[in-house]
């Protein structure tokens, strides 16, 4: 079960929760703003979070990450190319607001790993490292419910942004076509900040 809520910081942006809704236990992807809020909706739904997971190190995807982890427990994971963003708010983007924004406790995942849940080991999430936004930006793959969590990657209406410290415009257009493309045209990608779109319809619309 995907669940998608959108906060507001600086930007307003898309978390989501991804959740086995037998055993209620699950991850949150990009916690980019409003801990009370994504906090009240976990509790309210009676979930157990055991993982949350970061598409990338920009601050309106982990803004709330770091009080979500003190009230819950729950470790956060980066891919380990993105980790430096976490600590240095000029990688992050959030030194250049009033309240910079730093992780300093988290774990690493790695290119083509499985996330499987505690209590339910065939749910899981495979990690796909398409970096071009930034260096260590993943995208999370469920191809049994055929949604795939893509960050910044890419957007509904085309390919995400690369314009800030370690974007890469030919990696991102790599990434895009070589790893979100081939995925099985039904898949529903999920960005950060734009309604879903479909394997099928991103590649008609950039190719």
């Amino acid at each position: 079960m995907v669940k998608e809520l959108q906060v507001e910081g600086v930007f307003l942006e898309n978390c989501y929760f991804y959740i086995d809704s037998h055993s209620k236990s699950g991850f949150i992807i990009d916690p980019g703003a409003q801990a009370g809020l994504i906090l009240e909706t976990v509790i309210r739904n009676g979930w157990n979070i055991e993982k949350i997971l970061l598409t990338h190190g920009h601050f309106d995807h982990f803004g709330a990450a770091v009080q979500l982890k003190e009230r819950l427990g729950t470790p956060i994971y980066i891919f380990p190319s993105d980790a430096p963003y976490l600590t240095n708010p000029d990688l992050n983007l959030s030194g250049n607001y009033p309240n910079p924004v730093i992780v300093s406790h988290y774990e690493e995942l790695y290119d083509n790993e499985i996330i499987r849940l505690k209590s339910n080991s065939g749910f899981y999430l495979k990690v796909i490292h398409t970096p071009g936004h930034t260096p260590g930006s993943v995208t999370f793959w469920s191809p049994e419910e055929k949604i795939a969590f893509v960050g910044d990657l890419l957007y509904q209406h085309g390919p995400g942004l690369t314009n800030f410290p370690g974007g890469n415009r030919k990696e991102l257009e790599r990434s895009i076509v070589d790893k979100i493309l081939t995925l099985p045209d039904d898949t529903l990608l999920l960005s950060g900040h734009s309604s879903p779109i479909s394997v099928a319809d991103e590649r008609n619309l950039l190719l």
